[in-house]
């Protein structure tokens, strides 16, 4: 499989640009191949996989589970776009508090690879954005945290999304202890 891995701002974070088939029909895209994501030292033992479908203009995140059941994710828009953002939650990492962001969607076929350590989220820029996301560990509810969207500088592009009430109630990044190391 040809993939292209990018370095974002954040160490072990990185966008990924699988092959793209295409020809009248349509096209074609492998998003996962274990060898090439293993060649890029990737986590290649996914636990769950899911999906989310949100309306333009909603917010979610910034999500993450903490040890021991923190996970790396690897997430994509199918459906509309996003600009997926993600915060460095890991305390001895150069880039502890930092964020990234990049737009996902379809027409790009592009990818985001998370590794644990790192809160999650994203807004709708157009909908219904159908969201991937492939995670490495089983979903814990009592390790299941976020911090809140608005508080870790990330310049989203709405000041007043539609958010869920939990999402709404996360404590601030300058609160947060961080479990991750």
């Amino acid at each position: 499989m040809q993939v292209t891995v990018r370095e974002t701002p954040l160490k072990g974070c990185y966008e990924i640009l699988p092959a793209v088939l295409g020809d009248e029909r349509g096209s074609f895209i492998k998003t996962f191949h274990a060898p090439a994501f293993s060649r890029h030292g990737l986590c290649t033992d996914w636990r769950e996989e899911y999906f989310s479908v949100s309306q333009q203009g909603v917010l979610r995140g910034l999500h993450f589970q903490t040890p021991p059941h923190d996970h790396a994710k690897l997430v994509y828009c199918v459906g509309g776009a996003v600009l997926d953002a993600v915060v460095d939650l890991r305390r001895e990492s150069p880039d502890y508090g930092q964020h990234a962001t990049i737009e996902l969607n379809p027409d790009k076929a592009n990818m985001l690879y998370i590794p644990a350590g790192m809160a999650h989220g994203f807004y709708v820029l157009r909908g219904p954005a159908t969201m991937m996301y492939k995670v490495s560990t089983v979903y814990s509810p009592g390790h299941d945290r976020g911090i809140l969207w608005n508080s870790a500088g990330i310049p989203w592009p709405d000041d007043n999304p539609l958010i869920s009430p939990r999402d709404a109630a996360f404590e601030a990044f300058c609160d947060f202890e961080s479990p991750f190391s």
